[in-house]
This record gives C-alpha cells, sequence and structure tokens, in this order.
C-alpha cells in the first residue's frame, strides 16, 4: 500500500451542493432561497432583536428610573482594619490603603469607629463618622478631609 494510492471510502465524502447552475442541477432558479422575501436576498442580515415588523419588546415596555451619573461607590474602612495594618504615628492615605487592600477601586473614602484605637493615626478620608473623628482625636491622632472637586 502506497500512500498515493489511499482511497477514501465509499459514502464518506458528499458533493458540494452546487447552487444557482440551472434548474438540472436540481438547485437551480431559487437557489434553494424559496420565492422572495428579507432572507432570500444577498446581504441577508437580521438584527438579533426583530420581531417580524412586531413592535420590539425593548420599545413595548415602560421606561423607568434613570443612572445618576454622578453616583460615587464609597468605600469603608473600620478603625479596628487601620490599628492592625498600621504603624504608630504613621500616615494613612488612600494610597496606602489600597496597598494594603483595605479598599479596591472606590472614589470615596469613609473612615467608622468599630473597634478601638490605641495608636496615633493620621488619616486623610473623604468621610469620617462622628464617633470614628472622636476616637482618632482622643488618641491623638489627626484627621484630614480630603476635598473633592465637583464637575459642574
Amino acid at each position: 500500500m502506497k500512500l498515493n494510492e489511499l482511497k477514501v471510502p465509499l459514502g464518506a465524502k458528499h458533493k458540494k451542493k452546487r447552487l444557482g447552475r440551472g434548474d438540472s442541477s436540481g438547485h437551480g432558479g431559487t437557489s434553494t432561497k424559496g420565492h422572495k422575501g428579507h432572507k432570500a436576498r444577498s446581504g441577508y442580515k437580521l438584527s438579533f432583536n426583530f420581531e417580524g415588523g412586531q413592535m420590539p419588546l425593548v420599545r413595548r415596555l415602560p421606561k423607568r428610573g434613570f443612572t445618576h451619573l454622578k453616583k460615587h461607590k464609597i468605600e469603608i474602612v473600620n478603625l479596628n482594619q487601620i490599628e492592625k495594618l498600621f504603624q504608630d504615628g504613621e500616615e494613612v492615605t488612600i494610597e496606602k490603603l489600597k496597598e494594603k487592600g483595605l479598599i479596591e477601586k472606590g472614589q470615596f473614602v469613609k473612615i467608622l469607629s468599630e473597634g478601638e484605637l490605641t495608636k496615633k493615626f493620621i488619616i486623610f478620608a473623604h468621610h469620617f463618622s462622628k464617633k470614628a473623628k472622636e476616637k482618632i482625636e482622643k488618641a491623638g491622632g489627626k484627621v484630614n478631609i480630603i476635598k473633592v472637586k465637583k464637575n459642574v
């Protein structure tokens, strides 16, 4: 047996349909596309939400509410988390909070008062709860509120 003598088994290979080559081919005339209509035309492409001319579902349903474009995500950090991860007298900035994994990608940071504070910290954040401010200042630390520029 040689490579050039190999043959495909009978019935394993089908002849390709030759469309639009006259009536004697069995696939002439309309080339198996039926008569007229959208799908019979060349370049046919139907949008995913086309419902045959019926009013699409997206347009039939009532519209409600809106998306507030200036809405910001607030990341929350508790004092006990800061106590664990930072040294006494250290500055706590948003960049350092991201490095330590306390916040991800929120645009604003709020410090809450959960836990006790024994170390002094200089904390920079956008918001502080009243109790958190009191605890930080009682421990001898300092609170710095970051001002945000408003796009008007």
